[in-house]
């Protein structure tokens, strides 16, 4: 690593960063006093705050503006991220109209198009394009519902990244807005939003947050409701449909069976994976069908039924099957019982089941007869994912691919045949990866657990403990690590370096028990985990702690704060992203409350002892020599507020004894969702300048365009 005081000497001062005044505050908890001199920062609009986030800024890009190989990783990037092949998302048929968004780089925002065939996507049509709405790249789509037989769309756009979006009504033919449909504040950055059309597409049920002077100010980000909009009426005439016995930390997911008869809205209790199910049947009355505590989780429509994922006494999953013309749960009928995998979804077709299930990381999709007897497995890649399943009629569907060395793909299957195509929506890489190898191991878990552990590298990479590693995971809000394609992967590994990928307890990878084990007062189990990973690529060699780097966002930020004070000994460096570091104050925050039953809350004594215990602001010490890291935040962010990374930032600077940088990079934009791709590859050309200094990798040019990482 090139030293600052190395890089203030060869090319002018670095300004300091500025120091943040501390100012005594105590909180006291149970009994228990908690000093806070830096509570002060929690006020984004304070002058002080203001000022000392300038002076970081200023400092943060000195240091990085002077980091070696700067222009060669900033082209680098840029190749691989504006590779012109275009990714196809979020698919789904409706009236014999294929809609789908579409990622086309170099443009900054996705699109959302018609796509007349699957098989030549020069056909794609666009329908609602961002950037000619907002050629500044900061308006992007939230989500997109297209009317049952396909001639309407409604699209929930936000700007700026505080995902907070309006709802537009297209017409799909001409493309143009139809006239006065606009319906406020259908998506949220705390509960989220969604929409479903009736049958005959003269309305749709939406999400609701408060307007005007409903609810006090501080109660306007929660209880979320659903409302029923009838095309052609003013909005305020919309009419109440479900949701006012719902907890403040509401948020549902809607969902019109085929036949347009039937509405499904599945109530979260805030993001720790509780759920009640109701179903509006064509008399217009809701009906509830569970409540939190009986664990069904999800569900779908088939014909005249619903089939409803449970994990009452099942915490792998299990599928019911409950008639519609009686939806109750003594109703319904066992289709497939508890088994070895865990369950995720099912998508029915005429005559079959198509189930994807969980298998520690990978996933599989099973077929099997409406009646829950087994007919075979979907050959999909070993090690992949599998998702974004559109029902194409009869028992063929479309879905999605991806896996560590291969870009996301779209596949056809036919039934008929049990044979595979692949279409032309998936992406080609921008990389050659036929000299990457994955290794999947297991690591011993300080309980004794065993966790999954994703090693990528270059073939003949030699176990010689000095290869520059970086360590990844996340390990929450039952989010999976499933096997993706990420092009920033091989720009590591093309310059020797090694990628490894944890699949962590509180992800949902074997099923509610793994995500319970990560959760509330058992959080430390998943911080356990991460440091049984990197102990595993210490003691087998792969790398040392001077040569190992960790990444994480989000929840993942939350465990870079909690690895770098855990065990500042084992990493050289930290890129921890959009994180959450003060454990004792995140539910003053709007989405801070929605994760209150995936972290638990100061109000109860026993979560209050966790949380304090792992809490990373609370556990920075005077004097520790702490690796380097980079925390970056957005201003906008409604998920994580960006006060957590000014204190956290605040602590390390004044307590680390080692002169390694401490920096934060705030940007205009918000939790990473809407974030314009240019914007996007400026952060990254600063978080890997970054990493490969702070590693003390050489950065090497690669020539051309396309380049195999380099055999050892």
């Amino acid at each position: 690593m090139l030293p600052l005081t190395s890089l203030a000497g060869a090319k002018g001062a670095v300004p300091p960063a500025p120091v943040a005044a501390k100012k005594a505050v105590v909180d006291t908890y149970h009994g228990t006093k908690v000093d806070d001199p830096y509570q002060w920062m929690e006020k984004s609009d304070d002058p002080g705050v203001r000022q000392w986030v300038e002076g970081q800024t200023e400092h943060m890009r000195a240091v990085m503006d002077k980091l070696p190989s700067r222009d060669a990783i900033r082209a680098r990037i840029t190749t691989l991220l504006t590779h012109k092949s275009a990714a196809h998302f979020a698919m789904i048929q409706r009236g014999g109209t294929m809609f789908a968004m579409k990622f086309q780089p170099p443009r900054q925002q996705s699109m959302l198009v018609v796509l007349p065939s699957v098989e030549d996507t020069s056909t794609a049509r666009v329908l609602v394009d961002p950037m000619e709405l907002d050629p500044s790249g900061h308006t992007t789509i939230d989500f997109f519902v297209p009317s049952m037989d396909g001639k309407k769309v409604a699209v929930s756009l936000s700007k700026d990244g505080t995902e907070s979006g309006d709802v537009t009504v297209y017409d799909v033919a001409t493309g143009k807005p139809l006239p006065g449909e606009v319906v406020p504040r259908v998506n949220g950055g705390t509960a989220g939003g969604s929409l479903s059309w009736n049958g005959d597409g003269t309305g749709f049920f939406y999400t609701r947050y408060p307007r005007g002077e409903e609810r006090p100010a501080e109660d306007r980000e929660f209880f979320q409701q659903v409302y029923f909009h009838k095309l052609g009426t003013p909005t305020a005439q919309d009419t109440y449909e479900v949701g006012k016995d719902a907890p403040r930390i509401a948020n549902f997911q809607l969902e019109t069976s085929e036949d347009g008869k039937h509405v499904l809205a599945i109530l979260g209790n805030g993001d720790g994976g509780e759920y009640a199910l109701y179903v509006r049947g064509p008399q217009g009355t809701w009906t509830q069908l569970s409540k939190f505590e009986d664990k069904l989780k999800d569900a779908t429509f088939g014909k005249d039924v619903l089939y409803v994922l449970s994990r009452k006494d099942a915490p792998r999953g299990k599928l019911l099957s409950i008639p519609l013309a009686t939806p109750a749960q003594d109703k319904a009928t066992v289709l497939i019982p508890e088994g070895e995998a865990s369950l995720v979804g099912v998508r029915p077709t005429a005559t079959r089941l198509y189930v994807v299930e969980q298998l520690g990381g990978p996933t599989r999709m099973r077929i099997l007869g409406l009646d829950g007897k087994e007919i075979g497995v979907v050959p999909t890649p070993p090690v992949s994912s599998v998702g974004g399943t559109v029902y194409l009629g009869g028992d063929d569907l479309l879905f999605g691919t991806s896996s560590y060395t291969e870009a996301s793909a779209v596949y056809r299957y036919t039934a008929k045949d049990g044979k595979l195509a692949k279409t032309a929506l998936g992406r080609t890489s921008p990389v050659d990866t036929r000299n990457v190898v994955v290794d999947r191991v297991m690591c011993t878990s300080k309980d004794g657990t065993q966790v999954p552990l994703n090693i990528l590298h270059a073939k003949g990479t030699k176990k010689n403990g000095n290869n520059p590693t970086l360590l990844t995971g996340y390990g929450g809000f039952n989010i999976s690590l499933s096997p993706g394609f990420s092009p920033m992967n091989f720009a590591f590994i093309e310059q020797g370096g090694v990628v490894a990928i944890a699949n962590l307890r509180g992800g949902a990878e074997f099923g509610e028990e793994w995500h319970a084990n990560g959760s509330l007062t058992k959080k430390q189990n998943v911080f356990d985990d991460f440091y049984a990973c990197a102990k595993l690529l210490v003691d087998q060699k792969w790398t040392k702690p001077e040569r190992l780097a960790i990444q994480g966002g989000s929840n993942g930020g939350l465990l870079m704060g909690a690895a770098l004070t855990q065990h500042p000994e084992m990493y050289r460096t930290v890129l921890a992203h959009v994180g959450i570091y003060d454990m004792l104050r995140v539910e003053l925050t709007p989405n801070g409350q929605f994760n209150i039953p995936e972290y638990g809350t100061v109000k109860n004594p026993e979560q209050f002892q966790a949380m304090y215990g792992y809490s990373p602001y609370h556990h920075v010490k005077d004097g520790v020599k702490y690796p380097s890291v980079i925390f970056t935040s957005g201003e906008n962010d409604p998920r994580v507020d960006p006060f957590h990374s000014r204190k956290m930032v605040a602590r390390l600077q004044e307590a680390t004894g080692s002169k390694r940088p401490v920096l934060l990079r705030t940007n205009n934009m918000g939790h990473g969702m809407g974030t314009p791709l240019g914007q996007k590859i400026e952060e990254l050309v600063d978080v890997y300048s970054f990493l490969f200094n702070e590693l003390g990798m050489k950065y090497k040019p690669v020539d051309g365009k396309v380049a195999a990482p380099a055999s050892k």
